[in-house]
């Protein structure tokens, strides 16, 4: 019990600098600007309660959430997808082990996101939730661990940055710098050839090493295998197998088992 209330007496501390702190030359002008002046952009505050101080959740937590989702553009419909709305009755095994996969990965994420193995990549045939299941984690960083993600879906996003070249730079730079960075169909293949262009390989390696170096995880859906994504750029695909190989799952089989679009027809 004092050991939980000196962390929390620590992080108050943190949040609220002494008088002593104050004096090093700081001028009310120049004192840091909060988000939130109640709890100082920490998310909470101690309050004496029954002569214990007990740590409040502040009530900034929730637009906080909505600021993360508007800047991630996952859609509003994205938004309905999550852990306890992703059916696993019936399927096949592999499909429950997806399912495993993403969820711990989540539960495990504040724990592993500085280290090396920090991302997950859901591989395999499409109609199997691959994007049901890294929206969901989305959803849960931003909402439950106030962590910002950023969406990019691989066709609609490099035709977009193709259409304008102004936003490529910043686009780019978000990529790079954000929390977490989904990347949603990786290399989709039309008519049986992935989406690789010179260009669209170029920069999207530009991305994933700049966060591989910077230890900054990524959660990536393709339909492509990693031997296949060797193929299209050795040095990207095992940037991206070493950086998720800890929680990497390889959806194949039958496709009318497989693909929840495809139920009605078996």
């Amino acid at each position: 019990m004092q050991e939980v209330m000196d962390k929390l007496r620590e992080r108050a501390e943190q949040a609220n600098p002494s008088r002593a702190d104050k004096s090093d030359g700081l001028s009310p002008e120049n004192e840091p600007k909060y988000d939130c002046p109640k709890c100082k952009d920490q998310t909470g505050y101690l309050e004496v309660r029954e002569g214990y101080e007990v740590w409040l959740r502040c009530s900034c937590i929730d637009w906080r959430a909505q600021k993360l989702m508007k800047f991630s553009e996952i859609t509003e419909e994205f938004r309905k997808l999550g852990f306890k709305n992703f059916r696993t009755e019936g399927k096949p095994e592999v499909i429950q082990g997806a399912y495993d996969c993403a969820y711990n990965y989540f539960q495990s994420f504040e724990e592993i996101r500085e280290q090396r193995q920090n991302s997950i990549t859901l591989l395999g045939q499409p109609g199997t939730g691959k994007t049901h299941l890294l929206t969901a984690i989305a959803n849960n960083l931003m909402f439950k661990k106030h962590v910002g993600v950023q969406y990019f879906p691989y066709v609609e996003g490099f035709n977009d940055l193709k259409d304008d070249f102004d936003k490529l730079e910043e686009k780019l730079a978000r990529m790079k710098e954000a929390d977490v960075l989904f990347i949603d169909d990786l290399f989709k293949p039309a008519k049986g050839v992935p989406r690789a262009t010179d260009w669209q390989v170029e920069q999207t390696y530009a991305v994933i090493n700049h966060r591989y170096l910077n230890y900054k995880p990524i959660m990536i859906s393709s339909e492509l295998p990693i031997d296949q994504m060797v193929e299209i750029d050795e040095a990207l695909a095992t940037r991206i197998y070493e950086m998720c190989k800890q929680y990497l799952v390889l959806i194949q089989g039958d496709k009318f088992q497989l693909n929840h679009r495809l139920e009605d027809m078996t």
